[in-house]
């Protein structure tokens, strides 16, 4: 029989009762930014991942290439590209159930081997030359799977290392760890490529899986905050809860609402950037890796920001959102290199400050039994639905211009954020997770 969902807020975590685990006073000053350090556990997964999400970008150049190399195609391109994503779309919710119902450090680590051996697989079949396109399609699925079901469990298991009181802090840091990946792991690829050919991006990629893998092995599994109730029963019925709580919870559905707009019609960079780059600056391929780079830098500079202000307020979620659609309006409208650089570097950090507190709240929001399946949520709408929103933007782009494009999606982004201004007032949704949980608490007295 699955378990009820409870209210946010539930004390239900060893972390939630501060009377059995007093915690030591934090860093002061700008060393707050980096306060998540002190967790040993946090500490050996961030220095893990920064090896293998590198790794995972590095790849990512080196498939875009080798694609290109096959078949000298944009179209099978875009459906390699769509292939990866798909699973995201499919199975995320379901990940989030699974991330519910497991031990989370097992999932992560059997996600993680196998998109090791996804990439030797790949690197095997470019260094022998016996690669063929179907080969890059099937793996590409075999990718997007194991991100469906690893990402939602990884986000969940933040909370899991750090407690409650450091979500915001961790997250925020695992922001910054993803940017700056972006911002090095694809200039890194493309001088592997030029020196030592398509194979080896691919086996370095694989190679980079075993320090996250040894990482969590290393894990103190008495230090983390564990849930005590455990999750158990039908694996519909508790998709169904995790549905449920997530549309019938005023704060998480307000978040839901926005973040449907923004992933959809915003979150399309792989897309817009190379566009920008040849039809309307014609800067060629060196331009669109400078673009990227902006971006990256604002979102690494954001990313530390939220980290030291640690407090994933409704206010700060819908400034980002808003800074966010308006930003990208403005690249949209710019003809002028320089301006669009910097354009791109505060649409980078207004991104951050977006997603990073939409993560944080949800966590927080959620019960811990349940921030798996609400992270799945959270996962859906901002990866699952790249591929359609891709496709819309793409054939707008098409048909229509590339600016004029951009302007629309930054107006459909600020559609989803002025609805959500709307129910947030219609519910008179508290600005910090905690004054929401002691509000609702309330009334349940009363």
């Amino acid at each position: 029989m699955s378990a009820k969902p409870p209210e946010p807020g539930h004390p239900r975590e060893q972390d939630q009762k501060p009377e059995d685990k007093p915690a030591p006073a934090g860093p002061r000053g700008f060393l707050r930014t980096f306060s998540s350090f002190r967790n040993r556990n946090y500490r050996l997964f961030y220095i893990g991942q920064l090896f293998s999400v590198t790794g995972t970008w590095v790849q990512r150049i080196a498939l875009a290439w080798l694609v290109l190399e096959l078949t000298d195609s944009s179209f099978l391109l875009g459906a390699v590209t769509a292939l990866q994503f798909t699973p995201i779309m499919l199975l995320s919710l379901f990940g989030g159930v699974i991330a519910d119902r497991l031990p989370k450090r097992p999932v992560i680590i059997a996600m993680q081997a196998l998109m090791a051996v996804q990439a030797l697989g790949l690197g095997l079949l470019v260094l022998t030359d016996i690669v063929e396109v179907w080969h890059v399609f099937a793996l590409s699925a075999v990718h997007g799977i194991a991100v469906a079901i690893e990402n939602p469990t990884r986000q969940a298991f933040v909370a899991e290392m750090v407690g409650r009181d450091q979500i915001a802090n961790a997250v925020a840091l695992n922001s910054s760890l993803f940017n700056s990946a972006r911002m090095f792991g694809p200039a890194i690829g493309g001088v592997m490529i030029a020196a030592f050919g398509l194979a080896v991006p691919f086996l370095i990629n694989a190679v980079s899986f075993a320090f996250v893998i040894g990482a969590l092995a290393m894990i103190r599994s008495s230090e983390l905050h564990l849930v005590k109730e455990k999750v158990t029963g039908n694996l519909f019925e508790q998709f169904k809860d995790g549905i449920r709580f997530s549309l019938t919870t005023p704060p998480v559905l307000m978040i839901i609402i926005v973040m449907s707009f923004v992933g959809l019609f915003g979150y399309n960079f792989s897309l817009i950037l190379p566009l920008i780059a040849r039809y309307v600056l014609d800067t060629g391929a060196l331009g669109f890796g400078g673009l990227t780079s902006a971006m990256a830098v604002g979102s690494v500079v954001a990313a530390l920001f939220v980290a030291y202000i640690s407090k994933p307020t409704e206010k700060m979620f819908m400034f980002g959102g808003i800074t966010f659609s308006i930003s990208l309006a403005l690249v949209g409208l710019s003809t002028l290199l320089p301006l669009t650089v910097a354009l791109l570097i505060g649409l980078g950090a207004a991104s951050i400050v977006f997603t990073a507190t939409a993560n944080s709240r949800l966590q927080l929001l959620a019960p811990p039994e349940m921030r798996g399946r609400v992270m799945g949520v959270y996962i859906f709408l901002f990866q699952g639905t790249a591929p359609l929103g891709n496709l819309f933007i793409g054939w707008l782009a098409d048909v229509w211009s590339v600016s004029g494009t951009i302007v629309v999606s930054a107006a459909l982004c600020g559609v989803g954020i002025l609805l959500g201004l709307l129910y947030r007032l219609k519910h008179k949704i508290a600005d910090d997770p905690e004054s929401e949980w002691e509000r609702r608490q309330s009334s349940m007295a009363d």
